[in-house]
């Protein structure tokens, strides 16, 4: 499984209307697209940070999507303010889902730079040692892994059915964020907490 993600810097006063457009336009065309498994947004409303996953069945399949997204993620930017995104491809290295996020979810996104070539170390030491820990946080959802393995980057997602749920868990989260990142001898670039406002991705388990 692979998945594309799309990061834009809106103005935090037309996240609103963003939203919107990527539910009613984006998600439906974006899943007709042969390959397509789904997608999501998150959105950081005071920053205005919005990040779009979509997740793909192949590698071949994100690929030969790229061009056929392209106009909406440009109408994305329009309607959000911003003048350019980022985009980045990865790999799902891991995913487990207690159940299905309710309405009011949100989410703590963890970014890690460190080798290529302890990839696999990484991914091991994420389902052995992290997952087992953090699903048994009180308002747990869902937990995935992505990598890109040429460019020695990973994303770790954790999903919480509700704010204050995902805030009590900060000190624990930190603790064993510190842990694993000197077992992955990964650094900790950066640690977001986000919204979930939409959610369609239908990842697998992988575990």
């Amino acid at each position: 499984m692979y998945a594309r993600t799309s990061t834009i810097q809106a103005d935090p006063a037309r996240i609103d209307e963003g939203i919107a457009y990527v539910r009613d336009q984006v998600i439906p065309a974006v899943t007709a697209i042969e390959g397509c498994v789904g997608m999501s947004l998150v959105v950081e409303r005071d920053s205005g940070r919005c990040i779009a996953t979509a997740a793909w069945a192949t590698e071949d399949a994100m690929r030969e999507s790229a061009e056929k997204v392209r106009p909406y993620r440009d109408e994305a930017q329009r309607l959000l303010g911003a003048e350019s995104s980022e985009v980045e491809v990865w790999e799902v290295a891991a995913v487990h889902r207690d159940h299905a996020m309710p309405e009011g979810a949100c989410a703590r996104l963890t970014f890690l730079s460190g080798d290529p070539s302890t990839a696999e170390r990484a991914i091991d030491i994420y389902k052995l040692a992290v997952l087992p820990k953090i699903q048994q946080f009180d308002g747990f959802c869902s937990a995935s892994l992505l990598i890109n393995r040429e460019k020695g980057r990973a994303v770790g997602t954790l999903t919480f059915e509700r704010r204050d749920q995902l805030e009590a868990t900060r000190d624990a989260a930190a603790q064993i964020r510190e842990r694993a990142s000197q077992e992955m001898g990964s650094t900790v670039d950066e640690v977001v907490e986000v919204d979930v406002a939409l959610a369609h991705l239908h990842l697998p388990e992988l575990v």
